[in-house]
């Protein structure tokens, strides 16, 4: 993977209480500020809801507009949500 898409990815983490409307709060922010879902994974573990996304920037809202939209979201939501680039996610956490 190239670092130029790699910079404009982003991992989306969400980890929180099970409640109805979490997928869809947040696919509807990314949504608004154009930003793609590349990929997604979600559980549910003892009523513990657990989701990361991959997403894509490009076209997307400034990195910090749409990372405190996210954030605002998480507290409406009661949940925990994080956004990091994915260049950053993928050295963080190298082999």
């Amino acid at each position: 993977m190239d670092s130029e898409t790699s910079a404009n990815r982003a991992v989306v983490t969400v980890l929180g209480n099970d409640t109805p409307g979490i997928v869809a709060a947040i696919s509807t922010t990314l949504a608004e500020s154009n930003a793609n879902i590349l990929d997604i994974a979600q559980t549910i573990l003892s009523g513990i809801f657990t989701m990361t996304m991959l997403v894509e920037l490009r076209d997307a809202d400034s990195f910090k507009s749409l990372k405190e939209k996210l954030e605002a979201v998480a507290k409406t939501l009661n949940v925990q949500v994080t956004m990091q680039r994915e260049d950053v996610f993928t050295f963080m956490y190298r082999p």
